[in-house]
């Protein structure tokens, strides 16, 4: 007799409650994703100079025109809150005080990767079509590219783009934003 194992899924909420009593600490690298705590894996140190090259990258093009945010929560759902690499959100007089920000709010998720490719390839790219990101780039540094996403449906991004070296992209919502591959790599 085979036995069915219920799954508990938590709410945003809940997940949230989880740090306010202490269950989930402030220093834990955990998310949200589809209303499971998902352990993320540890930073090292080419993916944290890539977030922080593109900080820097983002900083000096973008004064005024978006939010940069590095490694902060968006809210896609009741069940879903990822904390992307970095996310350029719409400006806002008071920085999403109010709550963070939703997928309205996004101009542009990045990941960044070294080991959690599939992970972030197979579950969080779709999660970011479904609930409308506009664009996603995966920035690959063990192969050296950057996969470029845009056109999101429940289905998955119907646009997909992979650039190496030696080629430029942009975000589409901040055309004037255009940066080389290679900036992004080094």
């Amino acid at each position: 007799m085979a036995t069915q194992v219920a799954r508990r899924l938590f709410t945003v909420e809940e997940y949230h409650r989880m740090g306010e009593v202490g269950i989930l600490g402030e220093d834990d690298r955990v998310e949200l994703v589809e209303g499971e705590i998902v352990q993320m894996s540890p930073i090292g140190s080419r993916h944290a100079t890539c977030v922080r090259r593109l900080n820097h990258l983002f900083g000096r093009h973008l004064l005024g025109r978006a939010i940069i945010d590095v490694q902060n929560p968006i809210r896609l759902s009741q069940h879903s809150e990822p904390q992307p690499d970095v996310s350029l959100l719409k400006p806002r007089a008071d920085f999403y005080a109010s709550g963070h920000p939703g997928p309205e709010d996004v101009l542009l998720v990045v990941e960044v990767v070294e080991s959690s490719g599939a992970y972030d390839r197979e579950v969080k790219v779709p999660l970011y079509a479904r609930a409308g990101i506009p664009e996603v780039w995966v920035v690959d540094l063990a192969e050296g590219r950057v996969e470029v996403y845009r056109k999101p449906s429940a289905e998955g991004y119907r646009e997909v783009r992979q650039l190496g070296r030696g080629e430029r992209l942009a975000p589409e919502a901040l055309p004037q934003l255009e940066l080389g591959v290679e900036e992004v790599l080094e």
